[in-house]
């Protein structure tokens, strides 16, 4: 029995020596009570130590994990400085002198941090800490402030009546006021962006545009609505849909064109296209080009400083980078929910303005406008319609100025006008254009109508006090019969329709009768018609040379 204690004993040392000395000591007598080797109070001691032991492996691993990647960092930043930020780098020559500057103005922030820290690890962590406070705010938001309810996007049944283009296309259109035959204007209405043929004139009265003898047409832009869309949209195809609406809704005399905001895009397309259909146009707050070569430098920084960082960049994304609006499209007015309509078009408003918008009235048509126009759910033609406000027109609103057409070049013109055999042709748009601007608009800045009046001066620019963006248009009875008193005058109301013609009674053929009741017979025979008494005039020896 010594024998085996004492090679037992041997055998453990020998294992101890090749594995380390563990700290674990195993009881060699046998316990009945535990059921195993070792007592109760030895095993309770081995759980013990193998949970300290897991706690110090793990900071241990900590440990040399934070100084991996200390050194990382640091072989990083050695990377870098021999690399990229040399002093004959690229970006150390283009960005130096500007940091160094600003390093310099910025040197005075240095005095209120400890003497004894170096600035710029001091300022490092202050940027770092500051960084985690801003993400930490951010994920907390919704912790803050209580979540308001979504209203969900509702599609609602086709209803508008539509027309078969030239090319194959659908157009759907809406009417208001009075019937065809009974107009005594026509007037022709595109609608603005995130609209649809439900806008038109908001709030417009029946009655009003009765009183007044209007009929009202507003269509939806291709791709819009209930329109199929267009394979290859500008502004000239624009013009001849609205060339197209106008035969098939039997509007045969010139009618007048209105524009709202960014709409009047297709206004100022129409005035250029087809100026022979266009009697006139009436806009309110109409939209330019925001690169519109012909306007000054200080129209334009007024115009672009009035507008929110949120409405510039996307602008800039529209003209640069086009394909990235329907990822944002599609987060904002194309998610399927309702939201504000100064969020989702990043509008800038003034006080009226947001007054109005808070109206439920307001809400309610804005939201269904929306439901509309957002029906197909395609993006497409809204990247469109963002591009055609910042890309090229082929034209400005300055050509559309009248004035007398150059004479041409060439001896037979040089004759020609010495004889004063040439007559003098006018070119622009020979009709009325009424310009209603409101001198609180953020949207569209009274500097665009600056811009209007000074290259249109045959324009009448009408500049409302106290009014905003939305005010003079939406839902505002005195403002609307004001625009119609300034361009129709006194209302004359509907034509009255043509009496028809009665019918010619038809000859009485019955027999003459005399006074005593006994008819006359007439012998046709005897009666010369007046063909056969002008052939005896002429020839008076025809019947003697038929004998």
């Amino acid at each position: 029995m010594s024998e085996v204690n004492q090679s037992s004993s041997s055998w453990r040392e020998g294992t101890g020596s090749v594995v380390g000395d563990t700290e674990i000591r195993y009881n060699s007598r046998y316990s009945a009570v535990g059921g195993g080797y070792g007592g109760g109070p030895a095993g309770v001691e081995v759980k013990g130590k193998d949970g300290e032991n897991w706690k110090l492996h793990a900071v241990e691993f900590a440990k040399g994990f934070a100084e991996m990647s200390v050194e990382f960092g640091k072989g990083v930043r050695d990377v870098l400085k021999q690399s990229v930020i040399r002093e004959d780098s690229i970006l150390v020559r283009k960005v130096g002198p500007l940091c160094c500057k600003v390093c310099r103005r910025l040197s005075f922030l240095n005095e209120y941090l400890p003497e004894d820290r170096d600035p710029a690890h001091a300022w490092s962590v202050i940027f770092f800490v500051l960084f985690l406070a801003s993400a930490v705010l951010i994920a907390s938001n919704d912790n803050i402030y209580p979540t308001t309810s979504v209203k969900k996007v509702c599609i609602h049944p086709p209803s508008a009546s539509r027309i078969s283009l030239p090319d194959g296309r659908h157009l759907a259109y809406q009417q208001q006021g009075v019937p065809a035959e009974l107009a005594r204007f026509s007037m022709i209405a595109p609608h603005s962006f995130v609209s649809s043929r439900l806008a038109g004139i908001p709030g417009i009265k029946t009655s009003l545009l009765q009183e007044y003898g209007i009929r009202l047409v507003t269509y939806d832009l291709p791709g819009f609505g209930e329109s199929d869309p267009h394979p290859s949209r500008n502004l000239e195809s624009s013009a001849m849909d609205m060339l197209h609406l106008s035969y098939a809704v039997n509007v045969t005399d010139k009618f007048w064109v209105v524009g709202f905001s960014d709409g009047c895009m297709h206004a100022w397309a129409a005035l250029r296209y087809i100026p022979d259909r266009i009697a006139g146009a009436v806009m309110v707050a109409p939209m330019v080009s925001p690169y519109e070569p012909r306007m000054t430098k200080e129209e334009k920084s007024k115009m672009w400083k009035k507008w929110t960082t949120k409405k510039k960049n996307m602008y800039i994304l529209a003209r640069k980078f086009p394909r990235l609006l329907p990822y944002l499209y599609r987060r904002s007015f194309l998610s399927g929910v309702h939201g504000q309509i100064e969020t989702r078009l990043a509008l800038s408003l003034g006080i009226r303005d947001k007054a109005l918008l808070e109206h439920p009235l307001f809400e309610k048509f804005w939201q269904r406008d929306v439901e509309e126009s957002v029906r197909q759910k395609n993006a497409k033609p809204f990247v469109e319609e963002a591009v055609l406000q910042v890309s090229n027109w082929g034209f400005s609103p300055a050509d559309l100025k009248v004035q007398r057409k150059r004479p041409g070049k060439g001896i037979m013109h040089w004759i020609k006008s010495l004889f004063g055999q040439t007559e003098e042709i006018l070119t622009g748009f020979l009709g009325q254009i009424h310009v209603w601007q409101g001198m609180e608009d953020m949207v569209v800045p009274p500097s665009t109508s600056d811009f209007l009046q000074r290259v249109l001066p045959d324009a009448m620019v009408h500049r409302l006090l106290y009014e905003g963006h939305f005010t003079y248009f939406y839902f505002c009875d005195e403002c609307h019969r004001h625009i119609f008193s300034t361009v129709f005058g006194k209302p004359q109301g509907p034509l009255t329709p043509e009496p028809e013609p009665e019918p010619e009674p038809e000859p009485d053929q019955s027999p003459i009768q005399n006074d005593d009741g006994e008819t006359q017979d007439t012998i046709l025979g005897d009666v010369a018609t007046d063909e056969e008494n002008v052939s005896s005039v002429v020839n008076p020896d025809k019947e003697d040379y038929i004998d």
